[in-house]
């Protein structure tokens, strides 16, 4: 996909403007994610696993009444008779959110009205959240339906904001504001409703003049540290570090750092 383009229809609407690429959950204004919804982000997210010329991504909902508000439940039933069992259903969304988190590129989600369910677990997976000062309801309110989080919440929400803040979000099926977000350390930011979707771009655009090899070798490390032992983890960053020595953009930053500017990164792949 070039530079500058997008789709205008579908349940995953795609984005391109330069080396970020915007993906759009399209069924405004609760923007469940549908059983196509689903199939398309799988699709997508193994593609831009090898892009280079995508270097940052942008996850959000059609419109600005809402993130989403999770898995269409209504499908529920179609989901089980087409993929066989619940548990293949839900298989289907635990690997599409490790794809996202195992992205080598960093992932942008923009939270704001509701992000309840699968419209919180999937911003989880990411590696920067941004959220509303106002009208944002985020939350994991399974409990409300006699269940509980099925597309890895529990175990993300409390790696994100602990112990103590995961249960008490999970347990009251609370849904909570973003500035309650931030305080906890759900959220990375939080911004007035008509500046969010502006800034998460302007982070995108930042995040993608890093240097690309080593934006890879960091999530590796970030992203995995919570599965390895600290030995495991110095090792993983030395293979991040030799990843980049004698490349382009090692080159570059020594050379700006020498010349008192501002490094240009990625020249070689735009």
């Amino acid at each position: 996909m070039s530079a500058d383009t997008n789709t205008s229809e579908g349940p995953l609407l795609v984005e391109r403007h330069g080396a970020v690429e915007t993906l759009v959950i399209n069924d405004a204004p609760r923007n469940r994610m549908s059983l196509e919804f689903m199939d398309a982000l799988e699709a997508e997210v193994e593609r831009l696993a090898d892009d280079s010329d995508v270097r940052a991504v942008v996850i959000r909902g059609a419109g600005e009444e809402n993130y989403s508000v999770g898995m269409d439940l209504k499908q529920l039933p179609e989901a089980i008779a087409r993929m066989g069992s619940p548990e293949a259903v839900f298989d289907q969304r635990l690997r599409v959110l490790s794809a996202i988190e195992n992205l080598p590129k960093p992932v942008i989600a923009v939270l704001y009205g509701y992000c309840l369910g699968g419209g919180l677990e999937l911003p989880l997976a990411c590696h920067f959240r941004l959220a509303a000062a106002e009208g944002a309801k985020i939350g994991l309110p399974e409990l409300d339906l006699g269940t509980v989080p099925a597309w890895g919440g529990s175990a993300r929400l409390t790696r994100c904001v602990g112990r103590d803040y995961a249960l008490d979000m999970i347990l009251r099926a609370k849904k909570i504001s973003g500035p309650e977000a931030l305080r906890i350390g759900l959220v990375n930011e939080v911004w007035p409703i008509d500046e969010l979707f502006g800034r998460a771009q302007d982070l995108a655009l930042e995040l993608a003049e890093m240097p690309a090899v080593a934006v890879a070798g960091i999530l590796r490390c970030v992203v995995g540290a919570g599965e390895m032992s600290l030995a495991e983890g110095i090792a993983e960053e030395r293979r991040a570090v030799l990843s980049t020595m004698g490349t382009p953009d090692q080159r570059e930053g020594i050379q700006a750092f020498l010349e008192k500017r501002k490094p240009l990164f990625n020249r070689d792949s735009d």
